[in-house]
Formats: structure tokens, sequence, C-alpha cells
């Protein structure tokens, strides 16, 4: 499976063009719909930060998924966004699209919007792992073994 290519600006206000301007060689891209998904993307955080600082050719992005609008509208989202975010790290790895998003997830095999969606992509765009919903034991050692599966090597080895 290919990454759609899609365009957003990431809280910075910086456009950013999916895949090819992720910043690393893998990315762990986080899907979300609905605002109440932020917790569900919070439960990942944490671990996918120790992941970040353990391989350094891996990033991650959260990417809310919105509906086409108008630029006031998007304007005015982006803002609320923003305010609530003081982290410029963070706010560079918020991407917000605003799409097409049945064909968006169509192309993604992502069958509604009820759950959070993760893809480990390559710059080049190919999907190497997915997984849905909020972070488990038994999740976060799947991103693990795929990470060794495309030999990302670890820097912090334990």
């Amino acid at each position: 499976m290919q990454f759609p290519k899609v365009s957003g600006n990431d809280l910075l206000k910086t456009k950013v063009t999916l895949p090819e301007d992720l910043s690393s060689r893998f990315n762990v891209l986080i899907i979300a719909f609905q605002r109440w998904h932020q917790g569900l993307v919070n439960s990942w955080v944490p671990f996918l930060n120790n992941m970040v600082e353990q391989y350094p050719e891996l990033d991650y992005y959260e990417l809310p998924t919105i509906r086409k609008m108008n630029w006031l509208n998007r304007s005015i989202l982006d803002n609320g966004m923003r305010a609530g975010i003081p982290s410029r790290d963070t706010r560079r790895r918020t991407i917000t699209l605003y799409i097409d998003k049945e064909s968006f997830r169509q192309k993604l095999e992502i069958p509604d919007e009820t759950d959070i969606h993760l893809f480990l992509v390559s710059r080049d765009g190919d999907v190497l792992w997915t997984e849905s919903g909020a972070i488990s034991e038994e999740k976060s050692e799947s991103l693990v073994d795929a990470l060794k599966k495309v030999g990302l090597n670890q820097i912090n080895q334990v």
C-alpha cells in the first residue's frame, strides 16, 4: 500500500506535502478524524517520543483530518489548535489535512472515522505497518517488530 500524496500546513504555518516532505526516513503518521480522538493520540505520544530518541531515522506526526472548508474556517480551527499547543516541536509534528476524507480513507483502507489509525510510512510513501486505536503492549511491540524488519538500528540498546 502507498500513502496517498496530500498537502496540509503544520501548526508552525509551514506547508507540508506528504509523504515526500517527511523529515525522517521512516515516519509514524497518526490520523485522527474526531476532536475526541486526541486522547487516543496522546496515549501513543510518550511511547513514540521514546522511540524517536532510540531510532534516529524515525519521527512521528499527528494528522488531524478534516473535510475541505474555506480559508476562514480553516484559520479558526488551526489558530484554536495552535493556542492549545505551546510546544514548537508538537506544532511541527501536527499537520492539519483539509481534504476529501472519503477518498483518503479509501486509499488507506480505513473503514470509518470511529478510531485513530497509525501508519509506519517510508519517505517514498510505502506503508510498512498499520494499527488503530489506543496504545497497548501488543500494538507497541508490533511497531518495534516492524522497525526491526525494515532494518532500523537502535542507538540506545538496552
